[in-house]
């Protein structure tokens, strides 16, 4: 675990005009819709950059781990990239946790985005660099997003006021207010980071989790070995994304309630973050307010510097 006391680097605001590089760091993707979220973030007035030879199809992967890594460093070191979004998730991405250069992306931070597996990447680029990325679609879901979830993403890497959410509908499942820097993601993704040089520190965080296709009794044993490795012993709070194909959404609470039963932070659930049909950006490694009562997540500061 890292030092979670490290100085918090926020990348430049994407401002229209702005080339934005397409990584492919897990698994392989659909062209079509590849194509199709890139005329998304053309309507949102980026310019894109998808270099040649990006997909490697390698079974499972997008690409040979080197070759993956290559273009996730490459573009770091691009002046002219201003930022940096995943084609897709899948599996893959913790492959790349040794072949990053992180001294490169702690001297050129930029607007980092993605969601699932992508989460091994925030988790190492948070820790070893101090530097906010988003969690937030991935280039081929943008292909089927709503307005909701393309408005949050510009939202999130180009404006210049605080981020606010606030719950249309909500499980409180403790009450409480805390504040601390999010962080998490994936469980599946954070759970098997664990006994690495690169597991998270949540240390006053409030952790994020969101999950797809695990059925209540796997989540209860991904949380219970982390419990076990200490990893929430000093988290501040937590909030649940979408736990999409996991079952009854009570079983996945009364699993959250068990685990969580003797630990006073507060615990809200209903946020449209993750995988479903809204997946709402926000800035990870960023302190924000979590208040139950107010069903809210209130950041105290832009994710992104002018």
């Amino acid at each position: 675990m890292q030092d979670h006391q490290r100085a918090v680097v926020k990348p430049k605001r994407l401002q229209p005009g702005d080339t934005i590089g397409i990584v492919a760091p897990a698994g392989p993707y659909d062209p079509d819709q590849l194509e199709q979220g890139l005329a998304v973030l053309t309507s949102l007035g980026y310019a894109t950059k998808l270099p040649d030879g990006l997909s490697r199809p390698d079974g499972f992967l997008a690409g040979p781990d080197l070759h993956r890594a290559a273009f996730v460093n490459a573009f770091f070191a691009d002046n002219d990239v201003k930022g940096i979004i995943c084609a897709r998730g899948g599996y893959g991405s913790m492959r790349l946790l040794n072949l990053l250069d992180y001294e490169a992306i702690r001297n050129n931070p930029k607007v980092f985005v993605g969601f699932s597996d992508i989460t091994a990447l925030h988790s190492a680029i948070n820790d070893r660099c101090g530097l906010v990325t988003f969690h937030g679609p991935v280039v081929t879901s943008l292909s089927k997003a709503d307005p909701e979830t393309v408005h949050s993403l510009a939202n999130g890497i180009s404006s210049t006021q605080p981020i606010e959410i606030k719950l249309k509908k909500a499980e409180i499942i403790r009450e409480g207010k805390a504040v601390g820097r999010v962080c998490g993601g994936n469980l599946r993704t954070l759970c098997h980071l664990m006994g690495t040089p690169y597991a998270p520190d949540f240390t006053d965080g409030i952790l994020l989790v969101e999950e797809i296709n695990e059925a209540p009794y796997r989540l209860d044993r991904m949380l219970f070995q982390m419990r076990l490795a200490g990893c929430f012993d000093r988290i501040r709070g937590i909030i649940l994304g979408i736990f999409s194909a996991c079952g009854d959404m009570t079983a996945v609470s009364n699993v959250i309630r068990r685990m969580f039963q003797d630990m006073a932070v507060p615990i809200l659930a209903g946020f449209d973050i993750g995988h479903g049909p809204t997946n709402l950006t926000l800035p990870l490694g960023l302190s924000a307010k979590l208040d139950t009562n107010q069903k809210s997540l209130v950041f105290e500061e832009p994710g992104t510097n002018p």
